[in-house]
């Protein structure tokens, strides 16, 4: 019986859990760049529809820059979700 005991001992394994504060922070983080994908295409559209305007050109670039923050938050936001999960 005392050998029945310490092999469920050496076979159970801890099983690991899923951190919510960082789960929560990745899930902000893909919220962001969620924001970004909308509004930096957007942002292109308007761009490209008023090239006669003298904003033209500083509206392209802040659309472009945020839609590159956004694939950069998306990856961020994906590997701090799988870190909460896999990460001891």
């Amino acid at each position: 019986m005392v050998v029945c005991a310490q092999l469920l001992k050496i076979i159970t394994v801890e099983t690991k859990k899923t951190n919510k504060e960082v789960l929560v922070k990745g899930l902000k983080i893909m919220g962001m760049s969620l924001g970004g994908m909308f509004l930096g295409p957007l942002l292109i559209h308007v761009a490209f529809s008023n090239q006669e305007k003298p904003l033209y050109i500083p509206i392209l670039v802040v659309s472009i820059i945020i839609c590159g923050l956004a694939v950069y938050l998306a990856f961020k936001g994906l590997r701090t979700i799988l870190d909460s999960m896999f990460k001891k």
